[in-house]
Parts: structure tokens; sequence; C-alpha cells
């Protein structure tokens, strides 16, 4: 298998971009992604990032992406947040989520995170099914509250 998984680079927010759409639009909210690429790009590799990814190529072409950030628990610690995993859709079934999973547990191992958590929409089956082979713990106690500006 010629997949590699790398560190992303700021010339990889385009393609990021893209692929974030290509999430939206399997998660039916296409109109919901309004991050500018200049924003985009800024936050993961500005002067203070707030954002880390790792991105999987076959021959130079990126397939998919896993993108990061980091959550304090006061009762756990630093815990890694993972924003979202996405392998594009003609590539899927040749391992490459696992790939990218895998090697964000080592990157979370690594910096001492207490441990890694998610959200998974609750009719996403393909996805649920994939995390059910990590062992995961679902979550059915809390509900999410977002406040939009």
């Amino acid at each position: 298998m010629g997949i590699t998984v790398r560190r992303a680079l700021k010339q990889d927010c385009p393609r990021l971009l893209e692929l974030i759409q290509e999430l939206a639009d399997y998660e039916k909210a296409p109109e919901e992604v309004t991050v500018t690429l200049q924003h985009f790009e800024e936050s993961g590799f500005g002067e203070k990032p707030v954002w880390w990814a790792f991105v999987a190529e076959e021959n130079g072409i990126t397939l998919g992406f896993a993108l990061y950030y980091i959550r304090y628990s006061t009762w756990k610690g630093q815990r890694m947040y993972l924003e979202d995993i996405l392998v594009t859709n003609s590539a899927r079934g040749k391992g490459i989520g696992s790939l990218l999973m895998d090697r964000l547990i080592v990157e979370a191992k690594e910096k001492g995170f207490s441990g890694m958590m998610w959200q998974v929409l609750n009719w996403n089956e393909p996805a649920i099914n994939f995390y059910k082979k990590y062992n995961v713990t679902f979550d059915e106690e809390w509900t999410n509250c977002i406040i939009s500006f």
C-alpha cells in the first residue's frame, strides 16, 4: 500500500477545505462550512495555532485527513479532541481511516494526553462501526450545546 500519513502543512489547507466541504455534504449540512481559507490557515499555521492535522496521501494526492485540537478537562487534564476525520469517498476501504486513527493515538500518547474524544452523528453507521473497532465508549448521557455568533 503506497499510502503515507504525515503532518499537515500550510499548503495542504485548500485541499483540506475541499475535504471538509465533502464531509459537510455527507452530513447533510453543505451550507454550514463558512470558514475562509485565510482564517483556516491562520488558525492552523499562524503565530498561535489552535489545530493540528495529519493527512493521508497516495502518489501526492491527499485522500484523507484527521484534524484535532487540545481540550482541557478539569477531571482528566489535557485530552485530544478529534474535530474531523475523513477519507474521501473514492478512497474508502483502503485502510486510510485506520492509518489516520492509529497516528492520532500515537500522537495523543506522545503528548501525554489523558485520552481522546470526538463526536459522531447517531445516524452515521459506517463511522460508528469504524469506531467500534477501537473499543470506544459511546456516551449517551451528555447533550451538545452550541451558541453561535
